[in-house]
């Protein structure tokens, strides 16, 4: 089987404009949430890890030249421009395929323009075009999944040889409507999201880019290598996990048998860990049927929000960090076990021997993924 590696990586959040920011701030301890008072988004206060003007500024002066791009474009293409430009060398663009992993794209266009600009196919096709991508873009829109199955899907596409290069772009931008609909499902909470904690209220809203460059070919030095994934769904209820975290633990368990190690291998995981009750009790169960109780956890949530189709390729971005500099990430927010399980929270950052790191997801319908990434050095 063709090995693929993550050769390049690139984060905008709340929390900066590149991964080496995110993990100074994983260092210092310092998150990108805060407290918002914004009639335009919400009639009540609302705490959320919004992008700040300067960086929107930023954003917008590296795209000034291309007028039509919406924000969501601009903000996908930024982050693309910036792991592009980590690389030593450049790679093939005409063997490369672009995969953009979204929930809402230009969702706040609808009824402001024509349909045909709201479409996440749009959207790729224009920022494809930008990075001289001549290959037809991928859209990957599976819930808060998305990101995860997109590198999945990378891994896949370069397995068979289809291309050498995949760009993985996972973006969502903060809206009225996210807000909203969360807060409709009543399940914001009032302070920063506390992931697996017993005081746990509920999500906290976020927005960001994120990109990881895969590759086929093994040059310089890698930031580590995508080894394999699955998914699976519950089948239980629109917008509620499953009750015992048995289909998540299914996929995780395929994950470990396709990357051939065992449980006992994973030097952490770094979890969806929404900060809901529903999620967090669902994946600390899946965690027990997999044999991973005793694996130290976190969740990332707790620094940038849940941003959605970002989420989880800004979550693998930071697990290629933890690989290299060998170092547990903590997980911010958590105090006292919340969960009916006895896993294993990260409660500072801490050096470790960390080998492979087990990454999952969950989202609405019932979708689950796991990918499983190792170091290479």
């Amino acid at each position: 089987m063709i090995p693929v590696y993550a050769i390049a990586s690139n984060i905008i959040s709340s929390l900066g404009m590149d991964t080496a920011a995110h993990w100074q701030a994983v260092t210092m301890g310092r998150i990108g949430i805060k407290r918002y008072e914004d009639k335009g988004l919400s009639n009540m206060p609302f705490m959320a890890a919004k992008l700040d003007p300067a960086q929107w500024q930023a954003i917008e002066a590296q795209t000034r030249s291309e007028q039509s791009l919406t924000p969501f474009e601009q903000l996908a293409n930024c982050s693309i421009k910036k792991a592009l430009d980590t690389l030593d060398e450049n790679i093939d663009l005409k063997q490369t395929v672009f995969i953009l992993a979204s929930t809402k794209g230009n969702i706040e266009l609808l009824g402001q323009a024509p349909d045909e600009r709201v479409l996440l196919t749009h959207s790729a096709k224009v920022i494809a075009d930008l990075n001289g991508i001549s290959a037809k873009p991928v859209i990957i829109s599976h819930a808060c999944v998305s990101g995860v199955v997109a590198l999945q899907h990378g891994l896949r596409l370069l397995q068979a040889g289809k291309y050498k290069y995949a760009i993985v772009t996972g973006c969502d931008r903060f809206s009225r409507f996210v807000l909203n609909g969360f807060q409709a499902l009543q399940a914001v909470s009032d302070e920063p999201c506390r992931p697996f904690d017993a005081a746990g209220k509920g999500i906290t809203p976020g927005e960001a880019a994120a990109t990881i460059i895969l590759s086929a070919k093994k040059t310089g030095k890698p930031l580590g290598q995508l080894l394999s994934g699955a998914t699976s769904n519950d089948a239980n209820h629109i917008s509620g996990p499953s009750r015992t975290g048995e289909e998540l633990s299914a996929a995780i368990t395929r994950a470990l048998a396709e990357a051939n190690i065992s449980a006992s291998q994973i030097g952490m995981i770094s979890a969806h860990g929404t900060g809901t009750s529903f999620n967090d009790e669902m994946e600390a169960k899946a965690f027990d049927h997999a044999g991973l109780l005793n694996c130290p956890v976190h969740s990332f949530k707790g620094y940038t929000g849940h941003t959605l189709g970002a989420a989880g390729v800004l979550e693998s971005a930071m697990i290629l960090e933890s690989l290299y500099y060998q170092t547990l990430i903590p997980s911010a927010g958590y105090t006292d076990l919340g969960v009916p399980k006895a896993i294993n929270i990260t409660r500072q950052t801490q050096q470790a021997k960390i080998d492979y790191v087990l990454k999952t997801a969950s989202g609405f319908g019932g979708c689950n993924a796991a990918i499983i990434l190792g170091k290479t050095y």
